[in-house]
């Protein structure tokens, strides 16, 4: 998932932060009850979970970013 957010371009990068959370850390099992995540690989959006065990392709992930970003839900679970 990390290098599926990696990868997107730069226009898209610069107004994401991405975060790779390790699991067997205490911050990080806190991130995943908070937000719902019950399966890896996962990605969220300002919080929310909006891919779950799913890695979605470029143009979608991009979608849902931008939806988030002008205020949308981009909610793709």
């Amino acid at each position: 998932m990390v290098r599926a957010a990696r990868d997107l371009p730069q226009e898209i990068q610069a107004i994401i932060e991405v975060r790779e959370w390790d699991m067997r850390t205490q911050d990080a099992v806190g991130f995943f009850k908070q937000s719902g995540v019950k399966k890896l690989p996962s990605i969220a959006i300002n919080g929310e979970l909006i891919y779950a065990s799913l890695i979605p392709d470029q143009d979608e992930l991009i979608e849902a970013i931008a939806a988030a970003y002008k205020g949308g839900s981009g909610s793709r679970t």
